[in-house]
């Protein structure tokens, strides 16, 4: 019988809808409106940052790569836009370009850990990020530094129910989408993130697309710290550490279809990932839940929506990259990688080809 292929981002949207539906009937049992806007923007809210993170996040796994020191950038990023803001609104450009400056120099340390050491991605960004706590550590007893209220009016205004910081995350969202969808850097990443030694032999300089992906993660884990320290009002060295986003931005971009090994998934299916946990945590919130139990229901989520997509249905083998591919990100890119794969694999068999006529050369001179 003839399966039929479902694509992730079709899945993810299933899953966000069942999970809001849910959601209402549970908070209606309570009796408050899940519909509310101040319910909305709650959930708009708890999307912000994550979804910055796993936007960052999400490039670095379509390389085939892993960033775990993202929450120590986020804390180091609140301390330094905080501690030199020092209350002065005329210091906020100054601040916000000194932070990202340094998340993205922590970026490219990453990257080139990664690509010019090759030491494995999940170590190298462990390494960084524990140098990162020392530094932290070392430095900050506790909160430092002072935001300017037209700072803090980013993470405390919104537009209706939504908050400027989720309009932000989304506009960023859009940025990311292109790059990955409209360019050739994007169609680089998905072609390293597939298969690196393929890239290379079709002319990809594969160590420029893994270290970009590294220094926009960290850029973006900057981003995220500069709105926390938005919402806080002061720096914080363990911020980033006790909101655990590490591991739930890589969860929200499994959760939203992008495979761990690289090469396959969207930015859009990293935000509904983040949407889901957003619906989820906040109808928890509102039934008074135990906050412990909510890392139960989380794994419950993630481990059910990576069984629904291994069990996905494909109707035949189809080509990695190329148009119709099994990799999202738009024809456009596909279409665009498409040579560089087809030269690479008339490469391949023109080597070994030359090596079965060695082969036999020699046996024959025996």
């Amino acid at each position: 019988m003839k399966r039929i292929h479902v694509d992730s981002s079709v899945i993810v949207l299933g899953i966000l809808i069942l999970v809001i539906a849910v959601g209402a009937i549970l908070v209606a049992t309570v009796g408050r409106s899940f519909f509310s806007p101040g319910n909305i923007r709650d959930i708009l809210t708890g999307m912000s940052v994550l979804g910055l993170v796993a936007i960052g996040q999400t490039l670095v796994i379509l390389g085939a790569s892993l960033d775990l020191s993202v929450t120590y950038v986020m804390s180091l990023a609140s301390l330094i836009a905080a501690t030199t803001m020092r209350g002065d609104p005329a210091n906020i450009p100054w601040a916000v370009t000194l932070t990202l400056l340094l998340c993205a120099a922590i970026g490219l340390a990453n990257g080139l850990i990664v690509t010019v050491l090759k030491v494995n991605g999940f170590i190298a960004t462990l390494g960084v990020g524990l140098i990162l706590q020392g530094v932290l550590n070392s430095n900050f007893q506790g909160s430092a530094g002072s935001v300017p209220w037209e700072f803090q009016l980013i993470g405390a205004t919104g537009v209706g129910p939504v908050p400027v910081s989720t309009l932000i995350m989304i506009a960023l969202a859009v940025l990311v989408w292109f790059l990955l969808d409209r360019t050739r850097t994007g169609a680089h990443l998905f072609a390293v993130g597939g298969d690196p030694e393929v890239a290379r032999l079709s002319g990809v300089r594969t160590r420029r697309p893994l270290v970009a992906a590294h220094v926009l993660c960290s850029v973006f884990a900057g981003l995220a710290g500069l709105l926390l320290a938005s919402r806080l009002g002061v720096g914080s060295p363990t911020v980033g550490q006790q909101g655990g986003y590490a591991l739930l931005s890589i969860a929200a971009v499994v959760l939203g279809g992008t495979l761990l090994l690289g090469g396959r998934g969207s930015i859009w299916g990293t935000i509904g990932g983040v949407a889901i946990f957003a619906v989820v945590d906040n109808v928890m919130s509102v039934m008074q839940v135990n906050p412990f139990l909510k890392d139960v229901v989380r794994g419950i989520v993630i481990v059910a929506a990576v069984a629904v997509y291994s069990r996905r249905a494909i109707v035949r083998r189809r080509t990695r990259f190329g148009p119709g591919g099994t990799r999202t990100g738009g024809d456009a890119a596909a279409e665009a990688a498409a040579p560089a794969m087809a030269a690479a694999s008339h490469a391949l068999e023109a080597e070994a080809d030359a090596t079965e006529g060695r082969a036999a050369s020699g046996g024959g001179a025996r």
